[in-house]
């Protein structure tokens, strides 16, 4: 089993910068794909970006691409978000998931949820 925990939101002006981090515990860690979901005000949860097991394939929704980069230390059992440019839009509540195969991650099918962390971008 995966237990993933994320830090790191906030409030942040727009064009400002953010880091998530997701720690995760579990022996089996390192085999596993790691994404990020959100959820905006009276929306539902969408994809945001997702890094597989090695860290040589990284996935991104089209709007956040050239912003955000996802990375793993697989050493440290961690996920990072780093969100740069950030905009209004990006307001919501991040999500951290884990799941043995990177499909699963992508479809929002994943074994493995965080509660998630509050992200607020303001005008």
């Amino acid at each position: 089993q995966v237990h993933v925990v994320e830090s790191g939101g906030g409030l942040v002006q727009a064009g400002g910068s953010l880091r998530l981090s997701c720690a995760a515990s579990g022996r089996t860690f390192s085999s596993y794909g790691m994404g990020w979901f959100r959820q905006g005000p009276g929306k539902g949860r969408e994809f945001v970006a997702a890094i597989s097991w090695s860290g040589g394939r990284r996935y991104y929704t089209d709007s956040v691409k050239g912003r955000f980069t996802i990375s793993r230390d697989n050493a440290k059992n961690t996920v990072d978000l780093q969100m740069n440019s950030l905009k209004p839009e990006d307001t919501a509540v991040y999500y951290c998931t884990a799941d043995s195969l990177i499909e699963k991650v992508l479809a929002g099918s994943s074994d493995y949820w965080g509660q998630g962390t509050q992200v607020t971008v303001s005008s």
